[in-house]
């Protein structure tokens, strides 16, 4: 056997779903996804694991109190992280908040990353007292109804049976971190994982392959990432990837110095533009998006000086705080996610993700900016209206746009932004083309059709016997694959909140458990059994009258 390197799991990508996932499988007792009944039994022992012996019936083996500053370990767990944007954690995430002058994450506390507590960045909030940092998301939380009142109402028809309710007892977690806020959590999540040391490499993958090497093994695969300056290998691959790379929709022959995609912004306005600004010359630019980065990018452009601003939505401006509706956002109890679970088909999944996204929107304190901005005249928001035309002109180094709404006509444009998101199709990821060649699996609506079978290899056989709930959904490429996909590309196995920072933790749960059954992390022997045990009782693995086997001393 070679010397090599293989690594037990190589990450692709640095942003919120790799950090996610790295920072789950540092994670030896997850609580943030456990249910109440499993919170009492995790609570319980977290408090007193320290403060207790524990021993064996059947070896009599005594495991004595641990120091409670017994730092995590990653269980042993040789995992690599490579990112095409930079060598750090959240390095294309920073950038683009940075760029887009972002204050505030649109996100409720509840969407986060913190593998051990579902509070976790409330409780960090407070911990520093930097509870000044919230805004709250108004409009969201109600006074709370008795079932009587509620029926009462339904029957008079004075609130719509579906509309989402959100007790009081919740306030809490509707309000939104500002951008320091979110980072030093993520900072202090790198930091408590032990999740620095150079442990993330910038490097652009370019192919991965999973296939026998002669120099490591004859008997299992591996799989081979080629990156645009070295090779790496591992067991298992997460795939945490943002989507497919930006494009500008119908891209001119020439002129492409006065178009950007959103998500290609070094700096706004652009040099031409500011230029102008300087000379005290009009600039006019236009922004085609109907989400809320159109809608920042607008309001980042006036405040520094632009002289108007036309933003084109090809629909209606829809305005809700979160990118999904409030029905999909519940803490508790969440039916919608339930019945996207229990979905018959595929394509029924599909449905309600376009269903419940339904596009692009924008919050409702972006809407009174706009709306603040549309006053002074600097702003011009046209809907269900698109680009028709439009021709370079290289002398003027402007642009001529005729729109679909004929009515409207625009003067020559400086610069034409496009915020129009990205694409999420995993077929057209120049890095996984072997892939889909050597090991094909379906698609819907551009999304990967991976696993949700219980019986994945390298899974015990007990798992045959668990009810099918989302907590053991496995979201890998196949049966015989241990590729596992994360964030966006994952959204008909995690659901429309896939792509949201709600969506990277239930994901990294999922994969977490997968990867340590498939890599039989957890080593034999007195103590690690007991471990195990101990685990499996906290997450509802296994028979829970399996723990009466140990007893406290």
């Amino acid at each position: 056997m070679s010397e090599i390197q293989v690594h037990d799991v190589l990450i692709v990508g640095a942003g919120p779903c790799g950090l996610a996932v790295a920072a789950r499988l540092s994670e030896r007792m997850p609580a943030a996804n456990f249910s109440d009944d499993e919170h009492q039994r995790y609570h319980w022992i977290q408090k007193h694991r320290n403060r207790a012996s524990i021993k064996n019936y059947k070896t009599g083996l005594e495991i004595r109190r641990k120091s409670s500053t017994t730092p995590p370990d990653k269980a042993g767990l040789d995992i690599a992280v490579l990112d095409a944007t930079g060598n750090r954690w959240m390095a294309r995430w920073d950038h683009l908040f940075k760029t887009f002058n972002i204050s505030h994450l649109r996100s409720p506390m509840f969407f986060h990353i913190d593998p051990a507590e579902r509070d976790g960045l409330l409780a960090y909030t407070h911990r520093n007292d930097r509870g000044n940092e919230l805004t709250e998301l108004r409009g969201c939380v109600g006074k709370e109804l008795s079932k009587h009142q509620r029926k009462k109402r339904e029957r008079s028809g004075r609130i719509p049976k579906t509309e989402p309710t959100v007790d009081e007892r919740d306030r809490n977690d509707y309000f939104v971190p500002s951008t320091p806020l979110f980072a030093s959590h993520c900072g202090c999540l790198i930091d408590r994982y032990d999740l620095r040391d150079n442990m993330v490499c910038q490097e652009k993958v370019e192919d991965i392959r999973f296939d026998y090497l002669e120099e490591y093994s004859e008997v299992d695969k591996i799989f081979t990432v080629r990156t645009d300056t070295a090779i790496h290998h591992a067991k298992t691959v997460v795939l945490a990837v943002g989507g497919n790379p930006p494009e500008i929709p119908d891209p001119p022959a020439e002129g492409m110095e006065g178009v950007t995609h959103a998500m290609h912004i070094k700096e706004m306005p652009s040099a031409r533009v500011r230029e102008k600004l300087n000379a005290k010359v009009q600039a006019n630019i236009v922004i085609v998006g109907g989400g809320l980065t159109s809608a920042q990018l607008a309001d980042l452009a006036i405040r520094r000086g632009v002289s108007k601003v036309w933003l084109l939505m090809r629909g209606p401006l829809k305005v809700k705080p979160f990118d999904v509706g409030l029905e999909w956002v519940g803490k508790f109890r969440n039916f919608e996610q339930a019945a996207f679970w229990t979905a018959d088909s595929t394509e029924e999944r599909w449905e309600k993700i376009k269903t419940a996204r339904n596009g692009g929107s924008i919050t409702p304190p972006y809407k009174k900016i706009l709306e603040r901005h549309m006053s002074t005249g600097r702003l011009c928001l046209l809907q269900n209206t698109s680009i028709e035309e439009k021709h370079w002109d290289p002398c003027s180094k402007t642009w001529a746009v005729s729109l679909s709404d004929k009515t409207q006509m625009l003067p020559p444009i400086d610069h034409i932004y496009f915020a129009t998101g990205v694409q999420s199709n995993f077929e057209c990821l120049p890095f996984l083309k072997s892939m889909c060649t050597e090991y094909p699996i379906e698609s819907c609506g551009g999304l990967p059709c991976i696993t949700e079978n219980m019986a994945v290899s390298g899974l015990p056989s007990y798992y045959l016997l668990l009810p099918k709930s989302p907590s053991v959904f496995v979201v890998s490429w196949r049966d015989d694959v241990p590729l596992f996909v994360a964030g966006r590309l994952a959204a008909l196995q995690l659901g429309p909140g896939a792509p949201n920072l709600i969506g990277a933790r239930i994901g990294a749960e999922r994969i977490a458990w997968s990867i340590q059954d498939f890599l039989g992390a957890r080593e034999s022997g007195n103590e690690t059994d007991l471990m195990k045990r101990e685990f499996d009782y906290l997450t509802g693995r296994g028979s829970r009258y399996d723990t009466l086997a140990a007893e406290i001393a």
